[in-house]
């Protein structure tokens, strides 16, 4: 089961995070999010665990619950769909400019 988990400490490790989930049950993997650029955290992650029963039971007590003076969310974690991220810049672009100012500059 993977295991979305959000409003993570921004200081939480991945290390941490697992034995924190490890007191539910034999935990997969844990994965921090971070800003591909500046390496920080973005403040949420995600567990896999194995066992459906144990995963369940770690978000049923886990949701709400204080981690380092902060109240996470834990649910679930959806699959990804192809339209999750907004795209910009597609060639979709629908609207038009008009040139009846002149040529401007932008």
């Amino acid at each position: 089961m993977n295991i979305f988990i959000g409003s993570l400490p921004y200081t939480i490790k991945e290390s941490d995070l697992r034995e924190v989930f490890e007191e539910y049950g034999e935990v997969a993997s844990a994965k921090i999010i971070t800003d591909k650029f500046t390496g920080r955290s973005k403040g949420f992650g995600f567990v896999e665990m194995n066992n459906d029963e144990e995963g369940k039971r770690a978000i049923e007590e886990l949701n709400g619950a204080e981690v380092d003076h902060r109240t996470i969310v834990v649910n679930e974690a959806r699959e990804r769909t192809e339209n999750a991220r907004p795209s910009f810049g597609n060639g979709n672009d629908n609207r038009r400019r008009s040139n009846s100012g002149g040529n401007r500059s932008y």
